[in-house]
């Protein structure tokens, strides 16, 4: 007996060459939350390639050892900043800092870099992530738009315009040979040919999209013409990566990196991102990098440490638990102090890589003891800006961390006065000439 084939109430699909993509839901479906950024931004630079990384770790930092007690250039470095040494000079420490309405514990990871409300929700709908607006607009400038990384194996930091989570990758080693090493003249061909034929089918596609558009109502056209723009440009992206598949890797003086397999290893396994996303950057092979570091309740190899790394940040201020997790935190910002470092000690023209490189590391929890989303640790070092201060806001009135962004993405010559809960760039921080 021959059935009908169920309505397409939910959700519309066009099909082409054997391959299904789904639409966005449309008005006469649900609602669709706008876009609140422009989708192609004109960069304003000053010539100079600026760079951002981004860094959560997902457990926090105690914030009584980390908070200095004075604010403004002349604070006394708590016990965990004095582990950065002069590198505090061209760093600046915030407290008093939030997403406003980002709530619901480890669930705030989703939004450290979106800062989408309520992420511990069932309705929760994530937005795009700020590496991936710089990625929108700088990310042809490079041959990896941008390098979302996971140090542990906990997913990633990064979100597509449409909400859709990047897998990070886990192996450095794997990282590494994306980055230099060359494949064969075969190897390269038969990419070149996927590559090729992916374009080849989102124009299939796209044929049957032009069809449907004509059935649509006006409000609807206007947001499948968002949809449909997202995928010619990841058309556009398939193109452009054939270019550079033609165009030799950079060379390092730098052997393949052996992947840590014992996932307790939290410090390990991060170093080694940093080592390689400041490979990365001297090559200029990126200008964007994202690392989510996950500890886990396994007892991570470190001397004096025999409770595991999630259960200590659990600490109920149990003073040989705290003892114990600042052992490992101290760690998480030594790793960190030498990643700057590398960055200083490299010259680009009259600069460093770091006068060019912000890099943000913090986290989504402010107390991990309690799971509470307020009062993040964040640090913001390199970058051009004016350092060596601690720029501390209301504790319990918290200035959006967003406002923060949108002082990084000014530096990286981006028109852009708001994102996500933003009221507009961070107080207190100003650039360098």
């Amino acid at each position: 007996m021959k059935t009908n084939p169920p309505p397409r109430t939910r959700r519309q699909l066009l099909q082409g060459a054997g391959v299904t993509l789904a639409l966005p839901f449309l008005q006469s479906q649900t609602p669709v939350q706008a876009a609140e950024n422009e989708r192609r931004l004109a960069p304003e630079s000053d010539g100079k390639p600026r760079r951002a990384v981004f860094i959560c770790n997902n457990l926090g930092l105690h914030m009584p050892y980390f908070v200095p007690e004075q604010t403004g250039f002349d604070y006394t470095p708590s016990p965990y900043l004095e582990v950065l040494g002069d590198l505090r000079k061209q760093m600046t420490v915030f407290s008093g800092i939030s997403h406003p309405s980002v709530d619901g514990g480890h669930a705030a990871e989703k939004s450290f870099l979106t800062a989408a409300p309520h992420p511990g929700s069932g309705s929760f709908r994530n937005s795009i992530s700020v590496d991936q607006l710089v990625a929108e607009s700088l990310g042809s400038q490079t041959r990896i738009p941008s390098l979302v990384l996971s140090a542990n194996g906990g997913g990633s930091l990064s979100w597509t315009r449409s909400g859709v989570p990047i897998p990070g990758e886990e192996s450095p080693s794997k990282v590494f040979r994306k980055l230099f090493t060359p494949g064969s003249s075969a190897e390269i061909d038969d990419q070149i040919t996927r590559l090729r034929q992916g374009a080849s089918v989102m124009d299939m596609v796209m044929n049957e999209a032009a069809n449907l558009r004509k059935k649509l109502s006006r409000h609807d056209r206007e947001k499948f013409d968002e949809y449909t723009t997202s995928v010619r440009e990841v058309e556009q992206e398939m193109m452009r990566q054939q270019e550079w598949e033609r165009k030799p890797k950079p060379q390092v003086d730098a052997k393949e990196p052996t992947d840590i397999r014992d996932q307790a290893d939290t410090i390990g396994r991060s170093k080694l991102m940093y080592d390689l996303i400041a490979l990365a950057l001297q090559t200029d092979s990126t200008r964007i990098a994202t690392v989510m570091s996950v500890g886990w309740f396994a007892v991570p190899p470190i001397a004096a440490v025999t409770e595991g790394y999630h259960t200590l940040s659990h600490h109920g201020k149990n003073k040989e638990k705290l003892a114990q997790l600042a052992i490992i935190e101290k760690q998480h910002l030594g790793i960190l102090r030498d990643f700057l470092a590398k960055l200083d000690a490299t010259k680009e023209e009259d600069d460093t890589l770091l006068d060019r490189t912000m890099v943000l590391f913090g986290s989504d929890l402010g107390n991990a003891s309690s799971h509470n989303n307020t009062n993040v640790p964040v640090v913001l070092a390199g970058g051009g800006f004016k350092h060596g201060q601690h720029l501390g806001f209301d504790r319990t009135n918290n200035e959006p961390l967003s406002n923060i962004y949108v002082s990084m993405l000014q530096r990286m010559g981006l028109p852009i006065d708001r994102f996500g809960s933003s009221t507009g760039t961070i107080r207190g921080l100003e650039m360098t000439s």
